[in-house]
């Protein structure tokens, strides 16, 4: 079985987003930690070199691999901002990103530019609707 390249590290949030050259892409990320924490009620943690993830969930698939992540997060990438989301690709999905604004979306990966291009409003549903999808996909063994 193949260790995830992508784990929790103890690297300072803070640090990273300071290091981050462009302005704009560094005041979004700014408001991208504040909008994820308060939606989710979890503190900023890096994950990997360059993933900014809020909370933490283990799974397991069908297949045997098992591993860890944040249910939602983002990284101040060069080219834009992806924000990593995990939930069923459903109408209601649909319907949310048809408000969202500018943006583009792969499988579990929602893109943006700038913050300003967007709804946050928006943007709150689908980070709330990740974390009760990963919730009840995963629920917490006691």
């Amino acid at each position: 079985m193949t260790e995830n390249k992508t784990q929790e590290t103890s690297e300072n949030v803070s640090k990273f987003v300071e290091e981050i050259e462009d302005e704009q892409k560094r005041q979004d990320a700014h408001r991208l930690i504040q909008l994820f924490s308060e939606e989710t009620g979890y503190e900023p943690k890096m994950w990997g070199a360059a993933i900014i993830g809020f909370g933490y969930y283990h799974y397991k698939y069908a297949s045997g691999h098992e591993g860890d992540a944040p249910p939602v997060g983002f990284s101040p990438r060069k080219a834009q901002i992806s924000i990593y989301l995990s939930q069923p690709d459903d109408e209601n999905r649909a319907e949310k990103l048809s408000r969202l604004g500018k943006h583009k979306m792969g499988k579990g990966c929602l893109y943006i530019k700038k913050v300003i291009d967007i709804d946050p409003a928006v943007l709150k549903e689908l980070v709330q609707d990740s974390v009760n999808y990963i919730k009840e996909t995963y629920p917490e063994k006691k």
